[in-house]
């Protein structure tokens, strides 16, 4: 039998944790995890927020972030033992023997530098070609991506092309060297449903033609279920279950695994049309230096305490017409409407009213929050600006935020560094309830989040809805979402609404050619699912 390529046995990290006013203390993150991995293979890492997932695929390159520590077990790569392995030998096989490819692109690239400078970097360091092969190297991959303009897709800067294009650019840096092994870390999350096919078909053609081995690390079952071999299961720390993927999703046999397998179970009917509390009256605008329109007369309204769930892919105008609507991009035509009131165009106009009762809850809690202060100053600080809360007053309302997010005030003193994916989102939820609003804007709230977290937020949401009566624009990409919690949904495509109307109607054949690519791109739980759409595509564009 073949010397597996990857061989990871009795693996444990620490950190150190330092609690305010406290003495720091050691943390297990992770305790005797084992497995191993041979060429040519994909393992899927699944879990919830804080399971260990990133942390075990970062320890196959013998890394810990954070002040994180391998402190116990051996990972070997290719037969050598990486905890063995002196800082010069680790930057060797970092970028060469095995890459990584992590959630977030945005923050990955240098923006000052241009997109094929970074593709192609760690393939020169290492010697592994001359600059003219790597930038061969690099097109050939652009194109293998589904990037637009290969051939000058690398002279760009990572501010000019889109999230979903920037993720994939990253997947084509991690594959320039030609690694045995590439860790994969929540590659496709940010991606909206019709790039993420892309991206998925893409990696698992380039794991075929190249026989490079892959840790898979996601929140998202049925993702996973599309590229990986095994998957192993993880919560707090410890394996819950490994096996085949096939077994893992038709016959788990761990509690916890089956309720990863069946998340999702929301049912929210979809409320009667009524009057609207937010207007979006034929409105078109551009970003300033530019010679293009990037929202195209666009119509829309929502009622009060009701959801419209704006979706459609990467680039589509979706957060450009959050922006719009919040007065940071003044459209150039066309007006918007709130709470009977015409809004002034920028938000520098606005009245403080006009501020408090139109609020914002964004995708990554991490960036939303300032990691200085503590939960009680976040959410506290709309208390003061816009009620004048103070002292006693302040923490009573304080509490009964928490209460609502269903945390509690045992979390008022802590800071955002000790807090899951979920807490965080929760706490950002809390601070935009504190303003009272009677709108709030969801962008992309759920997308970072695992599954059961993920249902929880939502549940969250709804429940609060329903005491709150607050409307919600709810922007996102992920079409299960979208049935749980719409009650209109507006499909979005190149700035333009190519679809709108109550869920009902809109989730209701006949459909136009792309809300019908939309829909057949949700990943479903099963093997073959993928192959099943890339072959169905290839049929309807006559092969090609």
């Amino acid at each position: 039998m073949a010397e597996p390529l990857l061989d990871i046995k009795d693996l444990k990290i620490e950190a150190t944790s330092y609690p305010p006013g406290e003495a720091p203390r050691n943390v297990t993150l992770v305790e005797g995890v084992s497995f191993q991995l041979e060429k040519g293979r994909v393992l899927g890492l699944i879990g919830e927020s804080g399971a260990g997932k990133s942390t075990i695929g970062l320890s196959s390159m013998a890394y810990g972030r954070g002040g994180v520590r391998i402190t116990g077990g051996s990972i070997q790569l290719n037969g050598r033992d990486l905890r063995q392995t002196d800082a010069a030998g680790l930057r060797a096989v970092r970028g060469r023997d095995v890459t990584y490819v992590a959630q977030s692109a945005a923050a990955a690239f240098n923006p000052a530098r241009r997109l094929m400078e970074q593709v192609i970097e760690a393939t020169l360091r290492h010697d592994l070609a001359s600059q003219s092969e790597a930038e061969a190297r690099a097109v050939a991959l652009f194109r293998k991506l589904g990037l637009p303009d290969p051939e000058s897709f690398g002279t760009r800067y990572p501010h000019q092309v889109s999230g979903g294009q920037l993720q994939r650019a990253m997947t084509a840096m991690a594959l320039c060297p030609k690694p045995d092994l590439v860790v994969f870390d929540e590659p496709t999350t940010a991606l909206d449903v019709t790039t993420q096919i892309d991206v998925l078909a893409a990696i698992k053609e380039a794991i075929r033609d190249t026989g490079v081995a892959a840790l898979y690390i996601t929140h998202d079952l049925a993702v996973v279920a599309q590229v990986a071999d095994d998957i192993m299961v993880l919560r707090h720390g410890k394996m819950v279950e490994y096996g085949t993927t096939e077994q893992i999703i038709t016959a788990p046999r761990e509690d916890y695994t089956r309720a990863l397998v069946s998340v999702r179970s929301i049912e929210h009917e979809e409320k009667a049309p009524a009057d609207p509390i937010l207007t979006v009256s034929h409105v078109t605008a551009r970003y300033r230096g530019t010679n293009f329109d990037v929202l195209k007369d666009i119509t829309v309204d929502l009622p009060a305490g009701q959801t419209l769930a704006v979706v459609g892919e990467s680039g589509s105008g979706k957060s450009t017409l959050a922006r719009a609507i919040t007065g940071l991009l003044p459209p150039s035509a066309g007006k918007i409407t709130f709470a009977g009131r015409t809004l002034a165009p920028a938000l520098k106009d606005r009245s403080k009213d006009d501020l408090r009762e139109l609020q914002m809850i964004y995708q990554m809690a991490d960036t939303a929050m300032n990691p200085r202060q503590t939960v009680g100053t976040i959410i506290g600080r709309p208390l003061e600006f816009y009620f004048g809360l103070t002292g006693e007053a302040k923490r009573q309302r304080l509490q009964e935020l928490l209460d609502q997010i269903e945390m509690g005030a045992g979390y008022i003193d802590r800071y955002p560094a000790e807090l899951s994916g979920g807490q965080k989102q929760r706490v950002c939820i809390a601070r935009a309830l504190a303003a009272k609003p009677r709108l709030i804007i969801c962008d992309e709230v759920t997308s970072a989040l695992d599954p059961l977290v993920a249902d929880g937020i939502l549940k969250l949401l709804l429940n609060l809805q329903q005491r709150e009566h607050v409307a919600y624009l709810f922007i996102t990409h992920d079409l299960a979402t979208v049935r749980a919690i719409s009650d209109r949904i507006a499909v979005m495509y190149r700035g333009e609404v190519v679809r709108y109307g109550q869920k009902s109607d809109v989730l209701a054949p006949p459909f136009d050619d792309y809300t019908d690519l939309l829909l057949s791109s949700v990943p479903e739980m099963r093997l073959g699912w993928l192959e099943e759409v890339i072959a169905n595509r290839k049929m309807e564009s006559g092969g090609n």
